[in-house]
């Protein structure tokens, strides 16, 4: 069974440039979407999220650092900025924004395909080859015995920090501040809610074995 191609979002007002791109990542066999003004590019990641986005700064409508911005309020999705601003304050404030790579005009079209292959396998799922779980950190999903659980964000995370160290017994208070980073008042009793969601959810698709298990007194942690 062929994987399926990876979509790959470009945002560049130059038309030719944008085509130039097109044609690169398409011979390397990607698929491929353009946008060419900023105000389009958060509605279109709402309805139909890519694979990975390369993002001009300098657009029409909207300034991709804007975009950025607001995009990682809801998604991790991978994005390589574009851009002609060589200024290294401009390298680093796309990068602390939450950029994983950047790439300074004019460049070569092989550079940006490169980056694109190197960015996306860093993006590729790091899991044990028996493991029944993947997670896709870009769309906020998960994957249990092949079958797509239907989590909430809150519960993404969850399960994403407990499988970070599988055997590892977190706190609760330590999972209220990995879900929680508004400072919100919640109690110990919110983080049991959500752990016992997470667990129907995942013994719903894999009820052989109870992958989130507690320990008294403690807290939780995930075991293969």
């Amino acid at each position: 069974m062929n994987e399926k191609p990876k979509k790959i979002l470009i945002v560049e007002d130059e038309p030719k440039l944008a085509a130039l791109l097109r044609d690169y990542l398409q011979q390397t066999g990607y698929e491929t979407d353009i946008i060419d003004r900023g105000d389009a590019v958060i509605p279109a990641l709402q309805s139909d999220l890519p694979d990975l986005m390369l993002l001009d700064i300098m657009l029409p409508g909207r300034d991709g650092m804007d975009i950025l911005r607001e995009l990682r309020s809801f998604s991790q999705l991978p994005v390589i900025m574009v851009t002609a601003k060589v200024e290294e304050i401009d390298r680093l404030l796309g990068l602390e924004l939450g950029a994983d790579d950047y790439i300074c005009k004019p460049y070569s079209p092989r550079e940006v395909v490169a980056r694109v292959k190197a960015v996306l396998r860093r993006q590729e799922p790091h899991q044990s080859t028996n493991s029944p779980l993947s997670l896709d950190e870009a769309r906020f999903e998960a994957q249990l015995n092949g079958e797509l659980l239907k989590l909430t964000r809150t519960e993404f995370k969850l399960l994403k920090r407990l499988t970070e160290h599988p055997g590892h017994v977190y706190s609760r208070d330590q999972l209220m501040d990995e879900i929680y980073d508004d400072n919100r008042v919640v109690t110990t009793r919110t983080v049991d809610s959500h752990i016992k969601n997470l667990r129907k959810k995942m013994l719903d698709a894999f009820p052989e074995q109870e992958l989130i298990q507690s320990v008294y007194g403690v807290g939780y942690k995930f075991e293969n």
